[in-house]
């Protein structure tokens, strides 16, 4: 279990309509910054965003902050569907927190969704290990690789308190 708070973290969205109140005439630009052959195994996105502070400054080529990402096709949540959408949404909400633009927590709610959505699947992968161990020998073994392995504090207990009753 992740061990932070999702509602400590603001959305990218919420970033989007701050600028756009601040700076009614701003602009947000979006480039794909990769190429395929970078990676050849699957589709890997990496998009660099640019934030100007008027059309002027968009013109003149006067950036006041940039922020990139990056996504790979399949890996899971929105990555399932449109992983260069979700990377482009991750790219300007960087690219605003670069600015200054990040609330009261420098990553957005959605990068933090994803290490809750890794920490909980590694939960998860631990958790299916306890079940199939049964010895004390078994536990043992289990809990030294989970600690080598920084595992959550949930799984550790939970591993202790299996061991307590195992033979």
């Amino acid at each position: 279990m992740a061990r932070f708070n999702l509602d400590d973290y603001e959305t990218v969205e919420s970033r989007i309509k701050r600028f756009t109140e601040a700076y009614p005439d701003g602009r947000i630009t979006t480039d794909w910054a990769n190429e395929f052959a970078d990676f050849p195994d699957k589709a890997r996105w990496v998009v660099k965003a640019k934030v100007f502070l008027s059309a002027g400054d968009q013109a003149n080529g006067l950036v006041k902050a940039t922020g990139y990402a990056s996504e790979t096709d399949g890996t899971g949540g929105a990555n399932n569907v449109d992983a260069l959408a979700n990377c482009e949404t991750s790219a300007i909400g960087r690219a605003l927190a670069n600015m200054g633009m990040s609330g009261n927590k420098r990553a957005s709610r959605e990068e933090m969704q994803k290490v809750q959505a890794v920490a909980d699947h590694a939960t998860l992968d631990w958790m299916a290990k306890l079940e199939e161990l049964n010895t004390k020998t078994e536990l043992k073994a289990l809990y030294a690789e989970a600690l080598r392995n920084q595992a959550p504090k949930q799984v550790l207990d939970e591993i202790t308190a299996k061991g307590k009753t195992a033979k």
